[in-house]
């Protein structure tokens, strides 16, 4: 069973700067791959969540939130549409959001922000530890973004959904 990790506010702005290629090149005995710039990696070998965390904390030259889920539910979240309702315009944006953990608060979705006059953000649905949703290209969305971790009570990381579909790539290579 292959894992994914998705590290939490690396490689943003200098702050918490590292190479994703040289942690690949130190996890290659699980069979890492290495996904973009921003801590994300498929973890194709065996090993269990703790082993992998601890491995993580270990090798990073800095603490950061780990959040680690079976490549399964990516594939799964692949299968299913929840952009179907949205166009694909070079001015939207589509994210997932991972929750770090079961929230303590769920927002009801569909959810738009600002509520009120034109949305720079919506949040579509929420899927178990996922959100999905969209945003304009504009410098106000970080800070919406940035308030995911108090509307759902726990930390959360955002990747952009290219990001998520060549996760599914990797899997797709290898054993899921």
């Amino acid at each position: 069973m292959a894992l994914v990790v998705l590290l939490r506010g690396v490689n943003v702005g200098g702050h918490r700067s590292f190479r994703p290629s040289k942690l690949d090149a130190r996890l290659k005995h699980l069979d890492a791959v290495n996904i973009g710039a921003a801590g994300t990696f498929v973890i194709r070998r065996p090993v269990s969540r703790t082993q992998l965390r601890a491995e993580l904390v270990r090798r990073l030259p800095f603490d950061t939130e780990i959040v680690i889920c079976q490549g399964r539910e990516i594939v799964r979240l692949i299968s299913r549409n929840y952009f179907a309702s949205q166009p694909m315009r070079p001015d939207i944006v589509r994210f997932v959001s991972v929750l770090s953990k079961r929230p303590r608060s769920t927002p009801s979705t569909p959810m738009s922000l600002p509520s009120r006059g034109r949305w720079l953000l919506k949040i579509l649905a929420r899927d178990n530890l996922f959100v999905f949703g969209v945003y304009r290209r504009h410098m106000k969305v970080i800070g919406y973004l940035g308030s995911f971790d108090r509307l759902f009570g726990v930390p959360v990381t955002t990747r952009n959904w290219n990001t998520i579909t060549a996760i599914a790539r990797v899997l797709g290579d290898g054993e899921t």
